[in-house]
Formats: structure tokens, C-alpha cells, sequence
């Protein structure tokens, strides 16, 4: 019997590329022996060259009169799917030839997280958690760069993981503030011999840029090093992690990385990282509210540092009366 063939539509986004992640295991448990293919923007492609059952990803380059879904379509059309899913939404499932149909609806946007949405989407009996498919090949990138820079410096140590980029708008903290966070940090007993590792794409140079300065030669920099699947190599190495609402993020706390996420004036009840050793920090931390991320004071995130650290590093030695 020739194996069952799947389409999986995701997103053009690393991190809800990250949050439905566990569809692929899924498919796998509902189809034994699927070949699946992944259709995916260009930043997350790398995510799923390795993902357990994939054959083929096709990268969907965004093109003026939504020319990408014709080219898509063109690409898919003649094969007889076994199923379908879609978890954009998009009309092109109900355009070629399919068994089955998995389409996403935001009607049941109802405050449910979008892990669980997804899980619901596929019908699975728990939510399906998020999971990275990291490779030898992601692996070897990432040590190519951080183990010269573990050997200078200040010397191998803990890592501290920061990723100071969120590309949509009004979700990145003011980049001087990460510089103060880390010269906060440097002074802090709890992170004696801590190296500060800055995590990023290739343009994310000028938001890393002030802590990487403070670090100095406690810094590790890995800022546009290696695709999406080197940075999840890097984070996996981490000790820690704090970062804006952003796909790094959400690779984090997949990694089991404990994970910090700063927010403004989004839902963090909603968009937070997902697993048991994640955090938040909010501008304003009452549900339905909001405030610009620039309320978000550095004490505050120093605060939720030192209780990330204290929570899953060590508690810190009671005071001598």
C-alpha cells in the first residue's frame, strides 16, 4: 500500500510555526507511515527539514493578488491527499482533491490558548504540546559559534539566553533597556560567571546591540549566525531565556527551556510561552488591560529574572540574621 499522504499549511511565522508543531506527531499517530508536506513561509522553512515524517517543504514567498496560493495550488493539485490541513485558514483545501479536510476557523477564537486550538482543530485527546526537531546539521552551527566564544572571554559558564527582537510592531522593549537588564544582571551574585548569549535573525543587530555592549566579554553572540533551527540549537544550550513576544520565544519553551516572555500591549494570557517552566512579565498584568511595552520597567523584568533563576536554578541562600 503506497503511504498515506498528507498537506500540512502552516504559517509564514516562526513562532505559530512553533505553537502547531505538535500536528506533526499527530498526523503521525493518525495516519502511520504519512508522507507529509509542509507549506510554510521562507524564516521557518528550516524548522521542519528534519520533522519526523516530512518529505518536502515548499516555502510560500508572499506575492501581490495572493499569488503565492495560485503557485501553491499548481504545485499540489495533482496529488489525491489522504488529508488535508490548514491551519491559515485558506480556501485552497476545499480546491484540490482531498479524503479529509482540516480547516482552521477563527470562530473558535473563544480565549482558548492557540495550542489548544490546534489540538482541537485535529481532533486529538490532550493538547498537543509544541516540539522542536533540532539536527545534527543545527547542532554543529551553533557550536561552531558559541563554543570559540565559551573558550575567550570570560570562560565557559552558565548561559543566559536573551532575544531582545519581536518584529511586529510595539512588541520589542526598548533596546537600551536590555543593556541596563544585563548590567543589572552582571552586578547580581545569583549570575557570577554567567554568560549572556544574544540570540537573533540577521537584521536584529541594532536592537542586541547595548547588551551586548554591557556583557562585554561575558557576551556569546549568536545574532544572525544560522537559520531558525541553529537559533533553536543555541537556546537548547541555555540555561535560561528572556526574551520579547516572539517566535524565540516560543522556541524556548519548547526547547524546556525556562522561559520569560515581556509583553505589551498584547494578550499574554493568551500569546505566553507555552509549557510547566514558563513566565511572564506584563506593562500591565490585569487581564483585558493594556499598556505600551515601554511601562515595562527594567526592575520589573529584573525581578522576573531573579525569579525564573531562583524557581528552576537554585533558591538563593537565606540571609544571616
Amino acid at each position: 500500500m503506497p503511504a498515506p499522504q498528507v498537506l500540512f499549511v502552516t504559517s509564514n511565522r516562526i513562532g505559530d510555526c512553533v505553537i502547531s508543531s505538535g500536528v506533526i506527531r499527530e498526523i503521525g499517530r493518525q495516519l502511520p507511515g504519512a508522507e507529509i508536506t509542509v507549506a510554510c513561509g521562507r524564516p521557518p522553512a528550516p524548522f521542519f527539514r528534519s520533522a519526523p515524517g516530512v518529505v518536502r517543504t515548499i516555502i510560500l514567498d508572499k506575492k501581490k493578488a495572493a499569488g503565492h496560493w495560485l503557485d501553491l495550488w499548481r504545485q499540489v493539485r495533482g496529488t489525491r491527499w489522504d488529508m488535508v490541513i490548514d491551519i491559515r485558514g485558506s480556501a485552497l483545501a476545499w480546491l484540490i482533491p482531498a479524503r479529509r479536510r482540516v480547516v482552521y476557523n477563527r470562530r473558535w477564537e473563544m480565549g482558548l490558548r492557540k495550542v489548544q486550538m490546534v489540538s482541537r482543530l485535529m481532533g486529538a485527546d490532550r493538547d498537543l504540546d509544541p516540539e522542536l526537531f533540532i539536527d545534527e546539521r543545527a547542532r554543529a552551527t551553533a557550536a561552531a559559534v558559541i563554543d570559540p566564544q565559551l573558550a575567550s572571554g570570560a570562560g565557559p559558564g552558565p548561559i543566559l539566553a536573551l532575544a531582545p527582537i519581536a518584529h511586529q510592531p510595539g512588541k520589542s522593549w526598548p533596546a537600551e533597556r536590555w543593556g541596563e537588564l544585563v548590567g543589572r544582571l552582571k552586578a547580581e551574585p545569583r549570575f557570577d560567571g554567567w554568560r549572556f548569549m544574544l540570540v537573533g535573525g540577521p537584521g536584529d543587530h541594532p536592537p542586541a546591540a547595548p547588551a551586548l555592549a554591557e556583557a562585554g566579554e561575558r557576551a556569546i553572540d549568536v545574532v544572525g549566525k544560522g537559520d531558525i533551527l541553529a537559533s533553536a540549537a543555541a537556546i537548547d544550550r541555555a540555561d535560561l531565556f528572556v526574551g520579547n513576544d516572539s517566535g524565540l520565544m516560543h522556541v524556548a519553551a519548547a526547547a524546556g527551556r525556562p522561559t520569560l516572555g515581556l509583553f505589551g500591549p498584547t494578550e499574554w494570557w493568551l500569546y505566553g510561552p507555552w509549557g510547566p517552566r514558563t513566565r511572564t512579565v506584563a506593562s500591565n498584568e490585569t487581564r483585558g488591560q493594556f499598556a505600551p511595552i515601554e511601562a515595562l520597567s527594567v526592575d520589573h523584568v529584573f525581578d522576573g529574572v531573579l525569579a525564573l533563576h531562583d524557581a528552576y536554578i537554585s533558591a538563593p541562600e537565606p540571609r544571616q540574621p
